[in-house]
C-alpha cells in the first residue's frame, strides 16, 4: 500500500484520511491550524441534506441575485469590486446553467450514498456528534417557490430521493414550534443533522489512534511532483520541513486552487462566504420553544439544526467578496430576526456569530479525482454540501487511489512527529 499525504483537516480531509486508512494505506494529515475543522467545517448549518442537492446554476437564482444587489440584508450579496477570479468564475457559473438538471441528479445520488458511509464512520470511530435523524422540512411562503420545488422534486426522484409534499397543517404538525404563514412545504424523512465540528475532530482523533500522523500548524509552502513521488515542503511552527509521499490528496477547501496550480492543475474554486449563529438555549422556556425538526426556509435561504438540548444553529446567506472572513453585523442581524419572528419565545440574548468560506466550483460539483501528474488527487470544492457529500467523495477518492497504487512499494514516513 501507499503513503499518502492529505492536505487539509476539514470534513473532506478527515473523511479522506479515514477512508484511506481503512484500505490499509499510511496517511499523514496536514493542516495549518492547531486543531482539525477550524475553518469552513467549524459552524455550518448542520444539515446532512440530500433534499438540498439542487445546484445553484439556474436562471431564477441569477434573477434573484440581481434584484438583491442593492440590499445589505439580502440572502445573496455580490461585491462589484474588480476581480478577474470572481468574474471569470461567474462566467463559468453561467455557462453551467444548461447542465443544471444533470448535475442536480448526480449530486442527489452522491448525497444518498454518503449517508451510510458517514453513519458507518461515526459508528466505527465511536463519535457522538449530536446526530438527529428526524428528517428535514423545506417551507415556502408562496406558490412560486413551492412550484419551483415541485419541479426540482422530479430531478431528486431521478437521483433516488423522494420528498413528501406537505400542507400548512402538516407543517404545524411536523414542527409545532415554528410560527408563521406558509404556502406549503416538502418533507424528507431520510435526511438528518449533526455537528460537523464534533464529527470532524472525533474522526481526526480516531484516525490518529488508527495510525495516521496529524501534522498541525503546518503551512504548506511548496508541492511538487517527480518520478519518485510527491514532495511536500511545509513550515511547522517556524521550522522548515520536507517530506516525500507516494501520493497527495488536496482537501484544502478554498486554498485548493493555489495548491493545485503548483501541481499544474486548474481547480477553479471561489470562496463564497456563509454566516451562522448558534443560539445558546440557556433556559427551559427557550429549549421548549426551539425546534427539533431541521428546517430550510427557501425564501430567506436559511437552514436550521438542533444540536443537542442546549444549542440551536441557524445558517444562511451567500456573499461573493473574495477571501474576506469578516463577520459583518448587517449579515448576522437577519439570522437573529428570523429566529425572533418564527420562534418568539426563544431567547436570543446569547448568540455566537460565525462566518466561513465555502469552496465552490462554478458548476457546483466537487472536484473528485486525479490530477494531471501521477500521484496527485483532489477531493475538494464541495461548496454548501461538504458536510452532506464528504463521506461519499472520500470513499470515491480512496477507491481510486487504492486501484492506482495496489502492489506498489510504500515510501518512508514523514520525518517528524506530530504534536
Amino acid at each position: 500500500m501507499a503513503h499518502i499525504a492529505v492536505i487539509g483537516a476539514g470534513i473532506t480531509g478527515v473523511t479522506t484520511a479515514w477512508s484511506l486508512l481503512g484500505r490499509g494505506h499510511d496517511v499523514t494529515l496536514f493542516d495549518k491550524n492547531r486543531y482539525a475543522a477550524m475553518e469552513t467545517s467549524f459552524a455550518n448549518g448542520g444539515q446532512l441534506s440530500a433534499s438540498n442537492a439542487e445546484v445553484w446554476n439556474h436562471w431564477s437564482n441569477v434573477v434573484k441575485g440581481i434584484k438583491w444587489m442593492m440590499r445589505s440584508d439580502a440572502p445573496l450579496k455580490f461585491s462589484l469590486a474588480p476581480s478577474w477570479h470572481k468574474y471569470s468564475w461567474m462566467a463559468e457559473f453561467l455557462a453551467s446553467i444548461p447542465h443544471h438538471d444533470r448535475n442536480t441528479v448526480a449530486t442527489t445520488r452522491m448525497a444518498i450514498a454518503a449517508r451510510e458511509h458517514l453513519f458507518a464512520m461515526a459508528r466505527d470511530a465511536g463519535i457522538d456528534f449530536d446526530l438527529e435523524r428526524r428528517g428535514i422540512l423545506h417551507v415556502y411562503a408562496d406558490r412560486t417557490g413551492f412550484e419551483h420545488a415541485a419541479n426540482v422534486n422530479r430531478l431528486l426522484a431521478r437521483g433516488g430521493l423522494m420528498r413528501e409534499a406537505v400542507s400548512p397543517a402538516d407543517i404545524r404538525a411536523l414542527e409545532p414550534a415554528l410560527k408563521g404563514e406558509f404556502f406549503g412545504g416538502f418533507y424528507t424523512q431520510g435526511d438528518s443533522t449533526g455537528d460537523i465540528h464534533k464529527f470532524s475532530v472525533g474522526l481526526a482523533d480516531a484516525s490518529v489512534k488508527r495510525g495516521a500522523i496529524f501534522v498541525n500548524e503546518a503551512a504548506i509552502t511548496r508541492l511538487s511532483r517527480d518520478q519518485g513521488g510527491v514532495a511536500v515542503a511545509f513550515d511547522h511552527r517556524g521550522s522548515a520541513h520536507d517530506a516525500r509521499f507516494d501520493a497527495v490528496v488536496i482537501c484544502a477547501g478554498t486554498a485548493s486552487r493555489a495548491l493545485a496550480a503548483q501541481l499544474g492543475d486548474r481547480v477553479n474554486i471561489y470562496p463564497v462566504k456563509g454566516y451562522s449563529i448558534t443560539v445558546d438555549l440557556a433556559d427551559a422556556a427557550s429549549r421548549e420553544a426551539a425546534p427539533w425538526m431541521s428546517l430550510l426556509d427557501d425564501d430567506a435561504k436559511i437552514v436550521t439544526s438542533r444540536l443537542g438540548a442546549d444549542r440551536f444553529r441557524v445558517a444562511g446567506t451567500a456573499e461573493f467578496a473574495g477571501f474576506n472572513r469578516d463577520i459583518r453585523a448587517e449579515r448576522i442581524a437577519p439570522l437573529v430576526k428570523w429566529c425572533e419572528r418564527h420562534f418568539p419565545a426563544m431567547r436570543t440574548e446569547h448568540v455566537t456569530p460565525w462566518a466561513g468560506l465555502r469552496p465552490m466550483m462554478p458548476n457546483m460539483m466537487p472536484k473528485v479525482g486525479a490530477g494531471r501528474a501521477p500521484g496527485v488527487y483532489y477531493n475538494t470544492g464541495h461548496g454548501h454540501l461538504g458536510w452532506t457529500l464528504s463521506a461519499a467523495t472520500a470513499d470515491m477518492i480512496a477507491a481510486r487511489i487504492n486501484a492506482d497504487h495496489a502492489g506498489r512499494t510504500t515510501m518512508g514516513s514523514v520525518a517528524m512527529a506530530a504534536e
